[in-house]
C-alpha cells in the first residue's frame, strides 16, 4: 500500500513540475510578445510612377520590372508591364527597387 501511495504522490510530483515548466515557458512567451511589440513595425509606402521588381514573369516575353500607376486599394496597384500591358498587382507580387 505503501508502494502505490509513493507512486501517487511521486507521479502527482511530476505533474505539478511540468505545470510550473509549462506556467515558467507561457511566462516567458508573453514577456516576449509584450517587447516585441515595443518595436516599431516598418510600414513601407509605394508611390506612383515608381518603378518595382516583380516576384515572377507574367509571360515569357514581359520584363519582370513593372512601373506603379496607381492604387486600386491597400493592397492592390494598377502597374504597366513593358511588353505585356497594365496587370493590377498586389503588393506581395513585387518589391521596390533601390
Amino acid at each position: 500500500m505503501d508502494t502505490e501511495i509513493n507512486q501517487g504522490f511521486l507521479h502527482m510530483l511530476l505533474q505539478y513540475s511540468q505545470l510550473l515548466e509549462n506556467t515558467a515557458a507561457l511566462d516567458s512567451l508573453k514577456s516576449l510578445s509584450s517587447s516585441l511589440s515595443a518595436y516599431p513595425v516598418c510600414q513601407i509606402t509605394y508611390n506612383r510612377d515608381a518603378w518595382v521588381k516583380l516576384n515572377g514573369v507574367l509571360s515569357d516575353y514581359s520584363f519582370d520590372e513593372a512601373l506603379l500607376l496607381c492604387q486600386q486599394d491597400s493592397n492592390q496597384w494598377l502597374a504597366w508591364v513593358p511588353d505585356h500591358g497594365e496587370v493590377i498587382v498586389n503588393r506581395s507580387d513585387f518589391y521596390i527597387l533601390n
